[in-house]
């Protein structure tokens, strides 16, 4: 007789792709649930989830704050900003379902009391939503505090599971401000939690597009036999804002672009781009070939020749006058803060030795973009007349993240008419014209995996520590020489950074 697992459904075929996986008996406690990124993304991405049919009937959400709020205010507040900000439309059964779930817990982070009622708040929900005792605690706070939360956590015994129910940390970037830093971080969170139940969230990894860097990769063939030195020239990873600092001036001065974006955004991107095949699409494999090439990352002998950092300058955007940097309210006017980071690195193994990964962010840029540019050698042997080719550049395949989720590919062809003249030309996938589904957004996928346990799109502590491993070299050189170079807001940044590939025969694409 076969004996069924709990919480099987024998009505279900294991491979009917129709069904949607779907979280189990769950709930979400959000420290700092008053905060810009709960408002804008945690919390209309728990609507959108639970408005798709994923998110179990009795979910509940429990907001943590310094706030003397009732559980009717906090119910408005996600209210407003669900209808401001979510991403399908808005229904009035599926809020009245979801809103029964909701709880807030005024305190401080210090307070035990308030972690008292927090416990009861989530035995509470358990007894009347049927939650089971799974709980994710998302924190939304400066990590500062992560410290304090996890071991307040751990004193009121909320850190630990009962009966197989299960407790996890979510925990937003930056993760340290250096290896050190990182370090000691993960030593703290992992005295509380298990390794295996922190998620540490890097939006970008929750994006379509980034997921789809490895279908394209390893689904496919007819790109991979050309993934590697002998056909690769070199790759550029780009991540352009057309925006300042805005009113992060707090964050922003002293963090800069590199610790900002490098460190974690960038570095999993060539981490994705530049990986092996792993033996299977689960967190454990992925995280060992992503491993593999943050360890192999090689630094520029001469990090002054192979590094760039700016500073936007005052100047004109999108038809409007613009203060720099060092003009935006609480930014010390003699701060050396980097708003542009450019950094220049290899890969020292067999796939990709001798070509170099360029990595550029920015604030202030000509326009906001996220791309990664694989860009190919020229053809050996050219049997055209440099005349007929003038206008032809090099092969390329460009994978859009944002805004225009898609992929160029950019090649060579005759230009009709009598004479052979080549120029280039592109071939273009958008997702937005192939499918009729609309991309979920980041924050739904990722906190839909934190309700499951799936690990997959989110990095690992040793990953951490390897990225800073890799940029730490370069900000304690930026430390000891000279100061950010000035770029006009709206330009593409230093003139130094297109002297950089310039010494190497090469030219920024111009998104």
């Amino acid at each position: 007789m076969n004996t069924l697992t709990i919480g099987s459904n024998p009505l279900r075929d294991p491979k009917d792709r129709r069904l949607p996986r779907i979280a189990g008996p769950s709930g979400l406690v959000i420290f700092g649930v008053t905060g810009d990124l709960s408002r804008k993304k945690l919390m209309p991405a728990v609507y959108d989830l639970a408005n798709r049919g994923l998110l179990p009937p009795g979910f509940s959400l429990v907001g943590f704050a310094r706030r003397d709020w009732e559980n009717e205010d906090f119910a408005q507040v996600v209210h407003d900003a669900v209808k401001e900000h979510a991403r399908t439309p808005f229904r009035e059964e599926v809020w009245q379902q979801l809103a029964e779930g909701f709880r807030f817990v005024p305190g401080e982070f210090s307070d035990d009391d308030a972690f008292e009622k927090l416990k009861a708040t989530i035995e509470e929900l358990d007894k009347a939503r049927g939650t089971g005792g799974n709980f994710a605690f998302y924190l939304s706070v400066p990590p500062k505090f992560f410290p304090n939360v996890v071991q307040q956590l751990k004193k009121h015994g909320l850190s630990d599971g009962q009966n197989h129910s299960w407790r996890r940390a979510v925990i937003e970037k930056p993760f340290g401000h250096d290896l050190e830093s990182a370090q000691e971080l993960n030593q703290v969170v992992h005295e509380v939690f298990r390794p295996s139940d922190v998620f540490r969230i890097d939006h970008y990894l929750g994006k379509e597009t980034v997921q789809n860097i490895l279908a394209l990769r390893f689904a496919n063939t007819m790109f991979e036999p050309l993934w590697n030195r002998s056909y690769v020239d070199h790759v550029q990873i780009t991540m352009a804002e057309d925006i300042g600092i805005g009113g992060r001036a707090g964050y922003y001065d002293g963090i800069g672009a590199a610790r900002d974006v490098i460190q974690n955004h960038l570095l999993q991107l060539l981490a994705l781009t530049a990986m092996e095949e792993p033996a299977s699409f689960d967190a454990k494999a992925l995280v060992t070939e992503k491993l593999k090439v943050l360890t192999a990352v090689k630094l520029p002998r001469e990090l002054g020749k192979h590094t760039v950092r700016g500073q936007y300058a005052h100047g004109w955007q999108g038809g409007e006058e613009v203060r720099g940097y060092l003009e935006e309210d609480g930014i010390d006017p003699q701060s050396k803060t980097d708003t542009y980071a450019a950094v220049k690195l290899e890969i020292d193994n067999r796939r990709w030795a001798g070509v170099p990964f360029y990595l550029r962010t920015g604030k202030r840029l000509g326009r906001r973009v996220t791309e990664i540019a694989v860009v190919f050698q020229r053809a050996p042997h050219s049997p055209f007349d440099a005349t007929d080719t003038q206008e032809l550049g090099q092969n390329a395949l460009v994978i859009r993240v944002q805004p225009d989720e898609g992929v160029t590919i950019r090649f060579g062809s005759k230009v009709p008419g009598t004479s052979m003249e080549i120029r280039d030309v592109t071939m273009d996938f958008q997702y937005g014209e192939s499918f009729t589904e609309s991309s979920p957004e980041a924050y739904e996928r990722l906190l839909l995996d934190v309700l499951l346990g799936d690990a997959n799109l989110f990095p690992r502590h040793q990953e951490v520590e390897e990225s800073w491993r890799i940029l730490d070299p370069i900000e304690a050189y930026w430390d000891k020489h000279g100061k950010p170079e000035q770029y006009t807001a709206g330009t593409w940044g230093p003139k130094a950074a297109d002297e950089m590939l310039a010494r190497d025969g090469r030219s920024w694409r111009r998104p």
